[in-house]
């Protein structure tokens, strides 16, 4: 079974910095790489940045420039470093497989998700 714990979510304010950070089991060998999802309340889960084994990446338009993701393999880590965060960017941040290169690539079926962290961008 696919085990994902996603931590480093908090509240800070606009302009501010934060760093995810996922720890996943029994992903790597059944997707194309991972991602960072997030859902915001009241909308639909968001795939916003995707990263393989071998570093490339691809991010959600509303990020590129701000987000960076980036991944460990020997410790089954993703991260998410988030950099002048908007409050649009509030949402719960999950990390799950990911099924293709590029964002725009949906995954058919992800059962299993972690408890994800909460970003809270306010002032």
């Amino acid at each position: 079974q696919v085990q994902l714990v996603e931590s480093g979510g908090g509240l800070v304010q606009p302009g501010g910095s934060l760093r995810l950070s996922c720890t996943h089991s029994g992903v790597r060998f059944s997707f194309y790489g991972m991602g960072w999802y997030r859902q915001a309340p009241g909308k639909q889960r968001e795939l916003v940045a995707v990263v393989n084994s071998g570093g490339n990446t691809d991010y959600v338009d509303s990020v590129k420039g701000r987000f960076t993701i980036s991944g460990d393999n020997a410790k089954n880590a993703v991260y998410l470093q988030m950099n002048s965060l908007i409050p649009e960017d509030t949402a719960v941040y999950y990390c799950n497989g990911a099924c293709g290169p590029t964002i725009h690539t949906t995954c058919v079926s992800l059962p299993n998700w972690g408890q994800g962290t909460q970003v809270t961008v306010s002032s």
